[in-house]
């Protein structure tokens, strides 16, 4: 293995987690999650000489995540619906009631625009609004006009 393998797969490592939370959020199906998956890491490899390090490695992730994970979506949408083949019993699935709220919070936000729920999803991440601009493209005043609408926006789905 060479060094840029070793680096590489020592990003990937440490950013896993961050990698798969984009892509549960734009898909519940674990085998699209695993394609989705695969292409990021696939289009992280690709553009990994080109990195320059003018921002994080962590913000360089997620903005090739959330990419490709929007591309993917805008690709779905023109092929139509994808049936699913799965039997609809999850045994894993949480019954009380905070998980059922936090299930309910979820498909409200799946019901934004791709970019508003990127902003949301990375903001329950815990990102600054700086860090949150720099991923989206957008001034952090920007970001926190766009969380203010977006509280308002999941406030009216709550109240139909």
């Amino acid at each position: 293995m060479t060094d840029k393998e070793r680096e590489f797969s020592r990003i990937v490592k440490e950013h896993k987690s961050e990698i798969y939370t984009v892509c549960y959020m734009f898909s519940k199906d674990s085998d699209e999650v695993a394609d989705l998956y695969q292409d990021i890491l696939i289009k992280l490899w690709s553009g990994f000489d080109g990195f320059r390090g003018e921002s994080s490695v962590k913000t360089w992730i997620w903005r090739v995540a959330l990419n490709s994970c929007i591309s993917d979506d805008r690709k779905k949408k023109r092929r139509g619906e994808k049936v699913s083949l799965s039997v609809d019993i999850d045994p894993f699935e949480d019954t009380d009631e905070k998980a059922l709220q936090v299930k309910q919070l979820y498909g409200r936000i799946n019901q934004l625009g791709l970019v508003d729920r990127s902003i949301v999803l990375l903001w329950l991440e815990a990102l600054s609004y700086e860090e949150i601009g720099a991923i989206v493209g957008i001034s952090a005043k920007n970001v926190s006009v766009k969380l203010v609408r977006i509280r308002e926006q999941l406030m009216k789905m709550s109240n139909r």
